[in-house]
């Protein structure tokens, strides 16, 4: 199978914030700083669905992740969110395998 991959215009992402597109959650840190990750939460492989600000969480357990470095801030995850390559082709980000 192949990898996921998703793609949304830069503007979408917001600067400090993440967006959850297909099973993949691109974030900017800050801005024109692009960074990705897999929704498979690292706990238990529950998928991430809730941005707050400048981190994401999994409603399963409550773990909660800086969308900036994927690492836990708190709840029962121990290790970070997978990074997925991440790249940008005109006003695009494209994360995932090429």
């Amino acid at each position: 199978g192949k990898a996921p991959s998703a793609e949304v215009a830069a503007t979408q992402v917001p600067v400090g914030s993440a967006v959850i597109v297909d099973n993949i959650i691109i974030a900017q840190p800050t801005e024109g700083q692009f960074v990705a990750y897999s929704t498979r939460c690292p706990h238990q492989g529950s998928p991430i669905t809730q941005v707050d600000g400048d981190t994401v969480r999994c409603p399963s357990h409550g773990s909660v992740f800086n969308i900036a470095t994927g690492e836990p801030v708190s709840g029962p995850a121990a290790t970070g969110m997978t990074t997925v390559p991440v790249r940008e082709e005109g006003s695009n980000v494209i994360a995932g395998e090429e």
